[in-house]
C-alpha cells in the first residue's frame, strides 16, 4: 500500500528470515566484531585482485544466509544487490556463481536498503517466497577507483571516510517469526552544491533528512515510535549536520535515539578520519548488530536510512557536484498502529 508520494506501507509482513555479514581484518578488529558471522585475516581472501576478494566476500554472505535459513539457492527466486566497483562487476560475477534470478542495484552507499525495500515489496505482492538482497564493498577497491591506490599512500583531509570491505545479506520470505519488514520511503535525489570528493558525510546529510522528515509525515508517526533511527555512513561530519537539521526542522532527535552505522563498526584509535563509509557499511551493520540487538529485545522498532553518493570518477573529472539519495526501511518485531499496519 502506498502512503503518500513515497511511502509503501507493508501490509504482509515480509520476514527477514536470516542474515549473514563476512568482514575484512580492519572490521574484525572494531566495535562490532561479535556481530560478524566471518572475519577474514587479509585483503586478498586467495585472489589476484581486490575486485576477485571483493566478489568472494558477496559469495560467502550469499552462502551464509541460505545456509541459516535453511534452505538452498534453487529455492531464491529473485536476488537484489550491488557495490561501488564499475558496473556493478562484483556483485554480478557473485550472481554468476549463485545462478540465481538477478536484479544489479547502484544506489552507491544506499544500497543496502534500497535493495531491502524492493525485495519486500516483491515479497509483499506474493512476487516471491524468498528473496535474497545485500550489498558489498572493499577498502582497496573502492579507493583504487574513486581515489588512488592504496599503494599510492596519498593523504586524505580529516572530512574523508574509511571504506568498508565486506558483505551484508538477508533473505526476505513471506513467512515466519519477524523481524518484519513493515514500510519504506525512497528516496530522491537532493544536491546541495557539494563537490568535494572527500567530503561524502556533508554531501549526503540533507539527503537524510529529506527522507526521514518525509517517512514520518507520510506514515503519520512521531520520531518516538522508533527505538532507533539510524542513518548510513554519515560518519562524523555528515552526522552533526543531519542531527542539526533535524532538530532545526521540529524533528526532536538525539544521540540517544539518532546513531550512524559509520560511526559503530570502528574503535576510537582506528586510523577512520571522519568514520565508516562503503556499500557494505549500513549492510554489516543492520544484517549483523541491530538485528542481534532485535533478537535479544534490545530494539523493536528501527528506521535504517542508508545514504549515497551517486557520483562517479567520470562527473568528478567533469567538475559536477554530488547528487545524493537515502531510502528508508523500517523494521519492527513489535507491530505498532503507526501508518495503517
Amino acid at each position: 500500500m502506498l502512503v503518500g508520494h513515497r511511502t509503501w506501507i507493508f501490509e504482509n509482513k515480509p520476514v527477514i528470515k536470516s542474515s549473514a555479514t563476512v568482514v575484512g581484518p580492519f572490521e574484525g578488529n572494531g566495535l562490532l566484531v561479535d556481530d560478524f558471522d566471518i572475519v577474514h585475516e587479509d585483503l586478498w581472501l586467495g585472489q589476484d585482485s581486490y575486485e576477485k576478494a571483493e566478489k568472494v566476500f558477496l559469495e560467502e554472505s550469499c552462502q551464509t544466509s541460505i545456509k541459516k535459513a535453511g534452505l538452498r539457492k534453487e529455492d531464491i527466486q529473485f536476488f537484489f544487490c550491488g557495490d561501488l566497483s564499475n558496473q556493478i562487476t562484483s556483485t554480478s560475477f557473485a550472481a554468476r556463481t549463485l545462478g540465481v534470478p538477478y536484479f544489479g542495484l547502484f544506489g552507491a552507499c544506499s544500497t543496502s536498503m534500497e535493495g531491502l525495500a524492493l525485495s519486500a515489496f516483491v515479497v509483499n505482492a506474493k512476487g516471491a517466497k524468498y528473496v535474497l538482497t545485500g550489498a558489498v564493498s572493499h577498502n582497496a577497491a573502492v579507493e583504487k577507483q574513486f581515489r588512488y591506490p592504496t599503494e599510492y599512500g596519498g593523504q586524505k583531509p580529516p572530512t574523508a571516510q574509511w571504506t568498508v570491505t565486506g558483505a551484508g545479506t538477508a533473505i526476505i520470505a513471506d513467512e515466519g517469526d519477524g523481524p518484519f519488514v513493515t514500510s519504506a520511503t525512497i528516496g530522491r535525489v537532493v544536491d546541495m552544491g557539494l563537490s568535494d570528493p572527500f567530503n561524502m558525510g556533508g554531501a549526503m546529510a540533507p539527503a537524510a533528512v529529506d527522507t526521514i522528515e518525509a517517512h514520518l509525515r507520510e506514515r503519520n508517526i512521531p520520531v518516538s515510535y522508533y527505538d532507533l533511527i539510524v542513518t548510513g555512513d554519515l560518519a562524523h561530519i555528515g552526522y552533526e549536520i543531519a542531527l542539526d537539521l533535524l532538530n532545526k526542522h521540529g524533528v526532536n532527535v538525539t544521540t540517544e535515539n539518532y546513531k550512524d552505522c559509520g560511526l559503530m563498526i570502528y574503535r576510537e584509535g582506528q586510523p577512520v578520519l571522519a568514520g565508516a563509509s562503503g556499500a557494505a557499511c549500513s549492510a554489516v551493520v543492520t544484517y549483523g548488530h541491530l538485528l542481534n540487538e532485535m533478537k535479544k529485545g534490545k530494539l523493536k522498532r528501527i528506521l535504517v536510512v542508508a545514504t549515497g553518493a551517486l557520483l562517479s570518477p567520470l562527473t568528478f573529472q567533469q567538475k559536477e557536484t554530488i547528487p545524493c539519495i537515502a531510502h528508508a526501511v523500517s523494521i519492527e518485531t513489535e507491530i505498532g498502529a503507526g501508518g495503517g499496519i
